[in-house]
């Protein structure tokens, strides 16, 4: 295998030994469970980094957004691994099994994170998996997992595929000096928004992409039509209760709680494609956050929710009768429903 850092090597391992608390996610009814594929893999300096994809600008939801791999369950014995698998399988053409992956390459499933609530009430269960690369060989001098697995994606759903660093999702600039001083834009941008009186932070990443980070599908990325761009259909995570942490010392509150997001920061460009680098955020981002946290052990630099996924939420909107089976139109999670949700005895 491939060499890893001996910060890469403590990760893995600390990811090994996650043990997500009890989940709601099998007390949701099938039409309410999607799983997600955190797939992380070492660069040839062996630090690492995680596959992510612009969705096709032609599906009805999240179109031209950034995401992880994965989608809904097909049946109530699919767990959410098998459902991330297979949807990473369809979108990104990640072998089911290892015996079809390219000789040497291994997936090893690590952990199961708890699971997140999306806006559209889909209690969605993060997957995280270590895609091992095998050591040089007379086949594969030189072996590159983003270059031997990745560029088989299914354009129907999936724009481009990318990978980001991994440890650098919890700080604030570009680690690399180089990057920061060559890729125009900046790395990460934060901010406190209400939600029903709640303080949400939102994260957004903007990760830089190379030819060497970023394989693209041959159609072309085209704007989402203005439905798509609700914040109601977003992968943005609901906050569960709690205030934001203090600032860390030293730096300058970012806490000054702004309205609710406009429609137009769902907004994806025509020419995303084209950017130096790919916007990252919502549930997306939150995910990959709280991913990062448990596997380096860090806190990030910037502010965060104190929470981590949603399961307190999912178990009291449960036990007032909410995620049923079948979803009714125009059925949202309006204060008055969070507020009966709230005072639901766990």
């Amino acid at each position: 295998m491939a060499a890893l850092s001996p910060a890469s090597k403590r990760a893995l391992a600390n990811l090994r030994a996650f043990t997500s608390p009890p989940t709601n996610y099998y007390k949701c009814p099938l039409t309410r469970r999607a799983a997600v594929l955190i797939l992380l893999f070492a660069d040839r300096k062996g630090d690492l980094r995680v596959v992510l994809t612009i969705r096709s600008a032609g599906l009805k939801s999240y179109a031209g957004q950034a995401a992880l791999p994965g989608g809904k369950a097909d049946t109530l014995q699919e767990t959410p691994f098998m459902t991330a698998r297979r949807e990473a399988f369809e979108e990104i053409g990640l072998p089911m099994s290892d015996h079809r992956l390219p000789t040497g390459y291994e997936v090893e499933h690590l952990t199961e994170l708890p699971a997140n609530l999306a806006m559209t009430e889909l209690g969605v269960r993060p997957c995280v998996a270590f895609l091992k690369t095998p050591s040089p060989s007379p086949r594969n001098q030189n072996p590159d997992a983003a270059r031997d697995i990745l560029p088989k994606l299914d354009a129907k759903e999936v724009a481009a595929v990318f990978t980001a660093p991994f440890y650098n999702l919890l700080r604030e600039k570009d680690i690399d000096p180089k990057t920061r001083s060559t890729v125009p834009g900046e790395w990460y941008k934060g901010s406190w928004h209400s939600w029903h009186e709640t303080a949400w932070r939102m994260h957004q990443f903007f990760v830089p992409v190379t030819p060497a980070t970023v394989f693209l599908a041959t159609t072309k990325l085209r704007p989402a039509r203005a439905a798509e761009e609700s914040p109601e259909t977003t992968g943005a995570s609901m906050p569960a209760s709690g205030q934001p942490k203090k600032p860390m010392p030293g730096k300058p509150s970012q806490s000054s709680l702004q309205p609710s997001l406009p429609r137009s920061f769902y907004t994806t460009a025509s020419d995303t494609l084209q950017q130096p680098r790919y916007r990252v955020f919502g549930m997306t981002a939150r995910i990959l956050v709280d991913c990062a946290q448990v596997a380096y052990g860090e806190v990030p630099e910037y502010e965060h929710n104190s929470h981590f996924g949603d399961e307190d939420l999912m178990d009291r909107l449960l036990k007032i009768g909410r995620l049923t089976p079948i979803r009714k139109e125009g059925d949202i999670l309006t204060r008055e429903v969070m507020t009966k949700a709230a005072k639901a005895k766990m």
